[in-house]
């Protein structure tokens, strides 16, 4: 079963520096029937205006993956941990029982956008700890690079759940296809471009959450990017 969700139904918000989409309830936008799927909490799609950005603030007991898709972010906490995420990175804080960061766009003429993607953990407390690694398109062309796992498996970063993210880029003939064991959830979420998920067209924005399917199959790209969340029903 493949439920689309599109990019305009997403909750929004505009605070002049920052202009934000969410997946799911985030802040003043609250939605009872779109809380989280499986240990996929929030996917934040935001848009931050040269040298503006997010102060020190805290989190806790939280897997955040950062995903930029333009400009750069500037990351410091509470850990010693400084410098600029851009696109192609994929970055991974476990706030464990507790982290203090700050993020900016340190570009002087250039808006940044971003998604920020929080996973429940798989366990609490524990220590902070934080991961940064580069994939180059070419490891994604065409196909679903794994970028995120709970093993680090392929040099991807490590979470604290048993989730998988992905990434890939597709245009033209380009497909793939990432089974699906029996009982996991899938979660397709566009970019950009626009896509084909298991026979759906998907546009920028859009998502898909696919349920009891033995796979997902993903073609018919225009200059697509695609991330893809293979996961564990919570608490499971």
């Amino acid at each position: 079963m493949l439920t689309l969700r599109k990019s305009d139904e997403r909750g929004y918000a505009n605070h002049g520096w920052l202009e934000s989409r969410f997946s799911f309830s985030f802040a003043e936008y609250q939605d009872p029937n779109h809380v989280h799927f499986g240990p996929l909490r929030v996917i934040n799609d935001d848009y931050i205006e040269a040298g503006k950005g997010f102060g020190t603030h805290g989190h806790r007991d939280m897997e955040i993956v950062t995903y930029v898709l333009e400009g750069a972010v500037a990351h410091k906490d509470s850990l010693g941990n400084a410098g600029e995420i851009v696109p192609g990175e994929v970055q991974r804080m476990s706030a464990g029982r507790g982290i203090m960061h700050s993020e900016f766009n340190p570009r002087a003429n250039e808006r940044t956008h971003l998604l920020q993607i929080w996973i429940i953990p798989d366990r609490t407390g524990g220590s902070a700890s934080y991961e940064q690694k580069a994939y180059s398109a070419e490891e994604k062309r065409g196909k679903l690079r794994l970028v995120a796992s709970p093993d680090g498996a392929l040099d991807s970063v490590t979470i604290q759940q048993n989730a998988r993210m992905y990434a890939g880029l597709f245009d033209g003939d380009e497909s793939a296809v990432h089974p699906l064991e029996k009982g996991r959830l899938a979660y397709v979420h566009v970019a950009r471009g626009e896509v084909s998920v298991n026979g759906i067209t998907l546009a920028t924005g859009d998502a898909a959450k696919i349920e009891n399917e033995s796979e997902v199959r993903i073609d018919s790209g225009d200059q697509s990017e695609v991330l893809l969340f293979d996961l564990a029903p919570l608490n499971s």
